[in-house]
């Protein structure tokens, strides 16, 4: 799961889709309601506004787009990371989304759609950090710590391109959040954490003067919807996914939530 990008916020849907958006004809959902599942944990793709209390982000919007073009009703429901691809593979849910990675691993368990943004990780420091610059000086001093959630892309960038392989490695300190685990680099508790440079402004603009990111960016990761094996929604979300690509809607979203919102932090 879990990166955003520097944003070189591409998608594999850009293969094919010159065509403008009106010349598709997307198929039509009847009013059917899908059943939609976050997390409200990972800026800015799902959060709860402090000061509305309403979830938003940039995959809420898209996938309300998604729902509209193809005239279908999105009922949104929340989940922790650790049992959102078992509660999609168990059809509890139509759709999942967090920032999910596609890999093979994955794909056994469940189907994704096409890639709707691709990310790169950086190392979120506390702003007076000076003991490291880069992975490999944070490697070399084994009391640094890094946090990160169990099973997500953030743990295994930390664990196979800053570490030495070892999963259970005990310089991995886990976390049920991802915002727990930014809070304990905050006091101390650990010496890093790993996210997309976007959530990583968005963490600096919030907290001046707490944190700054490392310029080196480790792997490049593509994040996409999750349906149950074999499910009917796949083809109708990758044919809207297309349209949102070509008119120019999805780089609206882009600039709205990886941009316009981190400079407002």
């Amino acid at each position: 799961m879990k990166l955003i990008s520097s944003l070189v916020l591409a998608t594999a849907l850009a293969i094919g889709l010159a065509a403008p958006a009106g010349a598709q004809t997307l198929p039509d959902l009847q009013g059917r309601t899908i059943r939609a599942v976050t997390e409200n944990a990972y800026v800015p793709l799902n959060f709860v506004d402090s000061k509305t209390g309403e979830s938003v982000g940039f995959e809420y919007d898209l996938f309300n787009e998604i729902g509209k073009r193809l005239n279908a009703k999105v009922e949104w429901n929340l989940s922790s990371w650790d049992v959102m691809i078992q509660a999609v593979k168990d059809g509890q849910f139509d759709v999942g989304m967090d920032g999910i990675t596609i890999n093979p691993e994955r794909s056994e368990q469940i189907d994704f759609t096409d890639s709707y943004l691709t990310s790169q990780q950086f190392m979120l420091v506390r702003a007076d950090e000076s003991r490291f610059a880069d992975a490999k000086s944070f490697a070399a001093d084994k009391d640094l710590l890094v946090g990160a959630q169990a099973g997500t892309t953030n743990f295994y960038v930390a664990v196979y391109s800053v570490l030495d392989g070892d999963e259970a490695n005990p310089r991995i300190k886990l976390f049920d959040t991802f915002g727990a685990s930014v809070q304990a680099l905050k006091s101390g508790d650990v010496d890093t954490v790993l996210m997309d440079q976007s959530s990583a402004a968005g963490y600096i603009g919030a907290n001046p003067g707490a944190f700054k990111s490392l310029d080196e960016a480790l792997g490049t990761e593509s994040f996409g919807f999750i349906l149950q094996k074999g499910s009917d929604l796949r083809e109708p979300i990758n044919a809207a996914l297309a349209t949102i690509l070509a008119d120019g809607t999805l780089d609206k979203l882009k600039q709205k939530w990886f941009y316009e919102y981190n400079a407002a932090q």
